[in-house]
């Protein structure tokens, strides 16, 4: 039988930015250990020891006393002792920091990054806690709960099509899944805006993954259940461990609205808020967190300033060449061709989707649209598309097309465009893992 435990913390006015699990409020279920069960230990390895142990990006106060000089909104001015109590009652809510820390075996003597810039999150390893057994239920049923608007992470393989709402990855962070036959990890990385899917099968051997509690370049840093070795999610790359230097296979996934995804696939599957975890699904704990100029969380470098910090970018890397395409200049356009690294593409924003990390309700936050990106091929054609009041149209045809590049209606009804990988991501992150990278310019 198991035991839930769960823990409100309200802290100020409702909002802390600085905390990662989470702001104002947190839920967390409490599992034997202070861990989920399926977590392996590799006695070989020594516990991992990184970073430090007073989270960068905060530093301390002048008397030496531990408080941070600068502190994150709902917390500034409170009394020292109220503060103290408050960070008692979040560790508290989060489970044994310390003791978790240790259930990690990585061996750190394969290393691809300084150990020191891989940073502690706030919650111990699977503090927050991966979906392994993942439920799912018909669009009908989701209907009850998801607002037409907002955002899924959409991922279609082999005919098998599911959508992943954002109300539950940003409780979650990583999905372990089976997707048309094809062992999958759904992630998303709030503090970056990044969800990204992988093959999660490596030399024959399928890998579970979990939340490690650490930050890389604030991005979610993920281990592997087998080896304890540690990914980034933007990369998709283990930079610690028996695997450092291994990268997942990506998958091409779509962040959108939900009205449009199951305007798509009917007959999809939803991901269940039946987790097993008392979570208030729902509800952003990273109230404010996009505002685009804001610094990002425990990031301790200089962001790029070409672009605002926090301001979405389509972010590429085609034939070795990065771009980065802002969403502002994708918004104001509706449709942008390009060529990047000898392939002929196309970015298509549609308005209405809703952001994941504004309102305190995901439902009530600001529409920030959705993008996708295709081969601009279809045949021996390359195709030019506009914009239109539904979706997209080609001008060589006049087919009509969506947002996931299915043609609807017209001569090539029933084609599909070849989706190329990108990723959605802050415009930090991105420049944090690919410096070099271009910047479309309108």
């Amino acid at each position: 039988m198991r035991t839930t435990v769960a823990t409100t913390v309200v802290l100020g006015h409702g909002r802390q930015q600085g905390t990662r699990d989470h702001a104002a409020r947190v839920r967390c279920p409490a599992s034997p250990g202070g861990r989920d069960r399926g977590t392996t230990r590799p006695a070989s390895a020594a516990p991992l020891r990184l970073g430090s142990t007073r989270a960068r990006g905060v530093r301390s106060s002048p008397g030496g006393n531990g408080f941070p000089r600068s502190l994150p909104p709902g917390l500034a001015g409170q009394h020292p002792q109220r503060l103290l109590a408050a960070l008692v009652v979040i560790l508290l809510a989060l489970g044994a920091v310390n003791a978790g820390a240790q259930g990690l075996r990585t061996d750190t003597t394969k290393a691809l990054v300084p150990l020191g810039e891989i940073v502690p999150g706030g919650p111990p390893p699977d503090g927050i806690p991966a979906l392994d057994r993942p439920a799912f239920v018909t669009p009908a049923a989701a209907d009850a709960w998801l607002h037409p608007q907002e955002p899924v992470l959409a991922l279609e393989v082999a005919g098998d099509a599911r959508a992943y709402p954002l109300q539950v990855l940003v409780w979650h962070e990583i999905v372990n899944d089976t997707v048309g036959g094809r062992p999958v990890a759904v992630t998303y990385c709030p503090l970056c805006s990044s969800g990204l899917v992988f093959d999660r099968t490596v030399g024959g051997v399928t890998l579970d993954f979990g939340t490690s509690g650490k930050l890389y370049r604030s991005d979610l840093v993920m281990y592997d259940r087998q080896t304890h070795s540690l990914w980034a999610q933007m990369e998709g790359r283990a930079i610690v461990g028996a695997h450092a230097g291994t990268r997942l296979a990506p998958l091409p996934a779509n962040t959108l609205g939900y009205a449009d995804w199951k305007a798509a696939y009917p007959s999809g599957r939803v991901l269940s808020r039946d987790t097993g975890h008392g979570r208030r699904y729902g509800r952003n704990p990273y109230e404010g967190y996009d505002a685009p100029a804001a610094r990002p969380f425990l990031y301790d470098g200089r962001p790029d300033p070409r672009r605002p910090p926090k301001e979405r970018v389509v972010g590429l890397v085609v034939g070795g060449v990065a771009r980065a395409y802002p969403w502002p200049v994708l918004a104001a356009r509706g449709v942008l061709h390009d060529a990047l690294g000898g392939e002929a593409l196309v970015i298509f924003y549609r308005p209405g989707a809703l952001s994941a990390l504004d309102d305190a309700r995901i439902d009530r936050s600001r529409a920030v649209g959705a993008t996708a990106v295709f081969s601009r091929r279809v045949g021996d054609r390359v195709l030019t598309f506009a914009p239109t009041a539904d979706g997209f149209s080609d001008r060589e045809t006049g087919s009509a097309w969506n947002l996931l590049g299915h043609a609807l209606r017209g001569p090539l009804a029933g084609r599909r465009l070849r989706p190329i990988q990108h990723v959605d991501a802050f415009w930090f992150a991105w420049a944090a893992f690919h410096p070099a990278t271009g910047v479309h310019a309108p």
